[in-house]
């Protein structure tokens, strides 16, 4: 009955029982059980999503909000059915005002499509979580990536957003101003909520000025525990790198067997420095100076464009590296520790996978102290799953212990539920405080974030 409200609203051409579109939403890039909704909607509007709300209200129906399914904590997987809204249609620049250096877009616009619409005048949106992700997706996963270091994550690029509640409800959570001592903030309430508390259907973002010159550079390390002390020392120099990451040795061996690069197998930091010319010639000799006295080697720098994508590209394929191993599966954990818990945290992950005896990885975004591991496992050997799994959990159980999150990034969804209360305490109660006042009858994204 309430699919045919659905056409009746939304038209025919938005609403689809098709198989190959059910199976489209019931899954993303984790490793969770697929779950297929009963229909999917493709509003192109905040009416269009108002009225699909109004339908779920009226009918009991969940509601799970989906963007390019590049999640890797099951958040978009609409585990108890119902609707899935695709914001594929709802993909406009709506104001873009670059005396501002701020731009309003509609949630389904892709970071890439953003970037090349604001190119042109000199500005760019800078948060770089490795995939084409939606702005929309990225805003409810609090997404961050390589140049958290310099920019911050998705909350600190917000101004506004317009969310329409579960009741119907259109707000606005702040001014177009980028500060205000104005009430409660609220828009961060919405970054990382995962759909749970509204659905976003606009967002004003602040842009940054494309940097005028770019220096990358690459360097190794004989243990992890040093790459990690030496990206520590970086940090404490002053120096403002754009980038930072690390790749412990088996990740650079992987990356060399599958892709054909020839980078030293040994840990290793990457580096951008971006900036006004002179500036950045002076930060890159500053901190290979540092560098050198903290014993690196195979020290290089890259300063044409195509040597700089190549360089970075080598990063990038890490995990896909990995997942193209045949036959096997994977488990990945993604946490965030204060920086001066970053060595020891993981020279840990590294001793959890060895002792393990299974393939994996480690490496991250070091300068903001969030970094990944992925573990690889036969599914069809007995026990394997279970022992890559126990080391995910006794990394964010030690993240958590230092003071860190066991969720850096990918966001809670369903994989991070069980250490909801062991990072949050007395503020888990408030949490869902606040989930039962925004969404009394339970119907936005139901399943996620907290325990059932």
């Amino acid at each position: 009955m309430y699919v045919e409200q659905l056409i009746e609203k939304l038209g025919m051409d938005n609403v689809s029982q098709k198989e190959s579109i059910l199976i489209r939403h019931g899954y993303d890039e984790s490793p969770h059980k697929a779950v297929e909704p009963d229909v999917v909607c493709f509003p192109t509007s905040k009416e269009d999503v108002q009225a699909i709300l109004e339908i779920a209200r009226n009918n009991q129906i969940p509601v799970t909000p989906f963007g390019t399914g590049s999640g890797l904590e099951g958040s978009s997987i609409p585990v108890k059915k119902g609707i899935s809204i695709n914001f594929e249609q709802m993909d406009t620049v709506l104001e873009f005002s670059p005396e501002n250096m701020t731009v309003t877009v509609q949630p389904g616009i892709t970071r890439f499509r953003l970037n090349d619409y604001i190119n042109s005048a000199g500005l760019y949106f800078p948060v770089d979580p490795g995939v084409d992700a939606t702005i929309g997706g990225m805003v409810a996963t609090n997404a961050s990536g390589t140049t958290a270091v310099r920019y911050g994550a998705m909350k600190d690029q917000l101004i506004d957003l317009e969310v329409v509640m579960a009741d119907g409800t259109i707000i606005h959570t702040a001014s177009k101003a980028k500060k205000s001592s104005s009430g409660y903030l609220i828009t961060n309430l919405f970054a990382g909520s995962e759909g749970t508390l509204g659905i976003i259907t606009e967002v004003t973002l602040k842009l940054h000025p494309i940097p005028e010159y770019t220096i990358m550079a690459r360097c190794t390390f004989e243990t992890i525990n040093e790459c990690a002390t030496a990206s520590q020392q970086l940090l404490l120099s002053g120096i403002p790198l754009k980038r930072i990451e690390l790749m412990d040795a088996a990740s650079v061996a992987e990356v060399n067997r599958q892709n054909g690069y020839k980078f030293s197998v040994r840990p290793s930091l990457f580096f951008e420095f971006a900036g006004a010319k002179q500036a950045v010639e002076a930060e890159v000799e500053l901190a290979q100076t540092i560098l050198d006295n903290l014993s690196c080697e195979h020290w290089s720098v890259a300063l044409d464009p195509d040597e700089q994508q190549e360089l970075w590209k080598a990063r990038y394929d890490l995990s896909y590296s990995f997942q193209s191993v045949k036959g096997m599966d994977e488990v990945g954990a993604d946490v965030c520790v204060p920086i001066k818990e970053l060595p020891e945290l993981i020279t840990y992950a590294r001793e959890l996978i060895d002792e393990t005896g299974l393939k994996g990885g480690v490496w991250g975004h070091v300068g903001d102290g969030n970094f990944h591991t992925l573990i690889l496992f036969d599914p069809l050997v007995n026990g394997e799953r279970q022992l890559a799994e126990s080391v995910n959990e006794a990394l964010a159980i030690r993240a958590i212990e230092v003071g860190g999150s066991c969720t850096g990034e990918h966001g809670v969804g369903i994989g991070k539920q069980k250490y909801q209360e062991l990072e949050h305490g007395n503020s888990l109660p408030i949490m869902q405080n606040i989930k039962q006042l925004f969404d009394p009858t339970g119907i936005l994204n139901p399943g996620k974030i907290f325990m059932n």
